[in-house]
């Protein structure tokens, strides 16, 4: 049994995607970018307080 599902999305080539790890330290960016599993948990805990915030700009930038 899957502990995710994902989609795929159109994102055109025109619009930059903002890279989520960037704010992170290193160490921490690089603990979670070798874990798919700790990455879909990082994205989506920010997804979650984007939308508790009513912000979700901050995960594209034009």
């Amino acid at each position: 049994m899957p502990i995710y599902r994902a989609n795929t999305v159109h994102v055109p080539r025109q619009r930059a995607l903002v890279d989520a790890l960037a704010p992170l330290p290193d160490d921490q960016r690089e603990r979670i970018a070798r874990s798919e599993t700790r990455l879909v948990d990082y994205l989506d805990r920010r997804a979650r307080k984007g939308r508790e915030d009513g912000d979700q700009s901050r995960f594209l930038s034009s």
